[in-house]
């Protein structure tokens, strides 16, 4: 019977701290037993990145007193680590070059006044490249042995720093030497997350949820089992449980689904991260770190047989709704073109949209401190058509909420919808523009700021009631 393989990603609040290392190194102990191949995937120590990034533009400002608090305060971070753990010289070692390599890279930035895109990933990398030595302590220590490994040895990327692309088809050919040697020793590879490298070796981060990516690309990169992935929450919940407290976790989702919740606000995996996972049919399943005995949420290509109907609700806050709207657009070609052309020019990016089939408004949100500008920029483009009156205005309305409704469910219930916005309306909710995709996998609805909990908590109340049942 062959040996089956796990990698398991631990983030930053898993790794933040003294006692959260111990329970991360005794939750890769407890599953070495079924597991006889484990991969452990780490972020940088919670708060680590953000004193990185601060310690970085008070090297652009040439504030010499921010930069020595910054590096101290992270150097502070590990040793406390370091000592409440009892780790052997070798892993302060490790730690104290890695904060020379700081000093040296902060002093660099702050003779130039500033700091490229590669300068940057150089910079924020670092706090993964320590991590991983402190990890790799403490499972030492609890009986495990762990081995630390930069991602960079195999994880090879294009050369677009701070958001770098993995180059999928080479990256397997060169982990199988780095991992199976470990492997063959009963060793736990502890690994970078966030971080790759082009093909000349200059190190690359791989930008939003890059540690969870790192976790994917390594499972399919060494043919693992199932991923894991360890946050502070009981896997995926059906809504945010400060706005509906009878959330609950979803023992199960599609990549579809997930992918509509990570882009309408969930506190979830970003969707690229679980593309690698989804495409190789390797499950993932969030977990949490700080609740082990859960069973969490596992995300599977297409999911797997629900009671449900609506799976989760979730909600996207401080946007602005942007509406161009004239009876001389009608049957106009090119209109809606122009409007998303000039936007994109912009790099905003839209997150609803919506048109009537008169053809005589285009509505559509952007992230709220972005609204004023697109209005001015649209108004600047459409200044001809606005001076004939063949466009009335460019309107802004601020203060929005987007709440979607999830559930691959909704495609094949007939009025479901009619009780989404009964719901709705019973609780005196006023929804101010609609949106559903041909994949009727999610409804998303714009309600003003002061509507938004309502909305949530009387779409949540339809989760859990009877009525919510295929």
């Amino acid at each position: 019977m062959a040996e089956r393989t796990l990698v398991m990603k631990f983030g930053g609040t898993s790794v933040g701290s003294p006692d959260a290392l111990r329970g991360m190194a005794e939750i890769v102990c407890s599953n070495r037993k079924e597991w006889a191949r484990t991969v452990v995937v780490v972020s940088a120590m919670g708060g680590v990145t953000d004193l990185l990034l601060e310690g970085t533009a008070a090297a652009i400002r040439g504030d010499a007193d921010s930069v020595k608090q910054a590096v101290h305060a992270i150097g502070q971070k590990h040793s406390d680590a370091i000592r409440e753990g009892g780790l052997d010289p070798e892993t302060g070692n490790a730690i104290a070059a890695a904060i020379r390599e700081l000093e040296n890279l902060y002093h660099a930035v702050t003779v130039l006044r500033e700091a490229s895109p590669r300068a940057m990933d150089a910079i924020a990398s670092l706090g993964e490249r320590m991590s991983i030595h402190i990890a790799a302590g403490y499972l030492t220590r609890a009986g495990v042995p762990a081995i630390p490994l930069e991602a960079s040895t195999f994880l090879l990327t294009d050369s677009n720093f701070q958001n770098a692309s993995p180059i999928m088809l080479e990256i397997p050919a060169r982990a199988r030497p780095v991992f199976e040697p470990m492997f063959a020793r009963r060793e736990v590879p502890v690994v970078t997350g966030f971080i790759g490298a082009t093909s000349q070796g200059v190190i690359t981060t791989l930008g939003r949820g890059g540690s969870d990516y790192s976790a994917a690309i390594v499972g399919v990169a060494i043919q693992a089992d199932e991923v894991w992935i360890y946050t502070d929450v009981d896997g995926v919940m059906t809504a945010d449980p400060r706005v509906a407290p009878a959330a609950r976790s979803l023992p199960s989702l599609s990549y579809r689904e997930i992918s509509e919740m990570a882009y309408y606000g969930a506190k979830v995996v970003h969707p690229k991260t679980i593309r690698p996972c989804v495409e190789r049919q390797i499950p993932l399943w969030i977990k949490n770190t700080f609740h082990p005995d859960h069973s969490g949420t596992v995300i599977l290509a297409n999911g797997q047989p629900a009671n449900g109907v609506i799976k989760a609700v979730t909600a996207i806050r401080d946007q602005t709704m942007i509406t161009v709207q004239g009876g001389g657009m009608m049957g106009v070609p090119g209109i809606a073109a122009r409007a998303f052309a000039a936007v994109a020019r912009m790099g905003v990016s839209v997150t609803l949209i919506t048109q009537a089939s008169s053809e005589q408004s285009i509505c559509f949100s952007v992230p709220g401190p972005h609204g004023k500008s697109v209005q001015d920029v649209l108004e600047e483009e459409f200044r001809r058509e606005i001076d004939r009156e063949d466009i009335d205005a460019v309107d802004l309305l601020e203060d929005c909420v987007i709440v979607t409704v999830v559930g691959a469910g909704l495609r094949k219930t007939h009025g479901i919808s009619g009780r989404i916005f009964t719901a709705l309306g019973n609780t005196t909710v006023n929804v101010i523009a609609i949106a559903q995709g041909s994949s009727e996998c999610s409804i998303s609805m714009v309600v003003g700021k002061d509507d938004e909990i309502n909305a949530v908590q009387a779409i949540h109340a339809l989760i859990v009631s009877k009525e919510n049942v295929q």
